[in-house]
């Protein structure tokens, strides 16, 4: 599974700013309200971004030997997607109330309850994106010791270049 690229969650931020700020736009010509989410979002958003921590917390202390229990490999392999998903809805979602923020400070001069709304979810989703981050870098795996020895236990140089367990 290939990591979170900056550059990817950049161009999620700025995609989802245009079709926020496109999304405003037409509903404050139709005599709509902002389109943005209400303030119990951010209960979920926190629970959401919780729940991510606490599975990457996990995670973290068997990779540090201090989890007495093995952990099953196919709950890392979820805790990570769970992470990179967390991490790409944080961006979705920083990126929508800032379109939406930008078309009505440009409007109202700033001082309007959707605006109030706006700032406090791109707080909430700044702060998924960073767990969502902090995540994957816990499931991260250590890279190998080449003088470690390998399954069949000889040294990883001597198998260099050869299937393990072939001569």
């Amino acid at each position: 599974m290939s990591a979170i690229r900056p550059l990817w969650l950049l161009a999620i931020l700025v995609g989802a700013t245009v079709a926020g700020w496109i999304a405003h736009r037409l509903t404050s010509v139709n005599g709509l309200p902002a389109p943005v989410l209400h303030w119990t979002s951010l209960i979920t958003m926190g629970a959401g971004a919780l729940v991510t921590l606490g599975f990457g917390l996990r995670v973290l202390r068997y990779r540090q030997g201090k989890l007495k229990r093995r952990l099953d490999p196919i709950q890392a392999a979820r805790t990570l997607v769970l992470a990179q998903a967390t991490a790409y809805a944080g961006a979705m979602i920083a990126g929508w109330h800032t379109g939406i923020v930008i078309d009505l400070t440009s409007a109202t001069g700033g001082r309007n309850p959707s605006v109030d709304a706006s700032l406090a979810m791109i707080a909430a989703a700044a702060i998924m994106v960073m767990v969502g981050w902090a995540v994957e870098q816990f499931c991260r795996l250590p890279p190998d010791d080449p003088s470690a020895p390998d399954a069949t236990g000889r040294d990883r140089e001597e198998n260099e270049g050869y299937a393990a367990g072939t001569s």
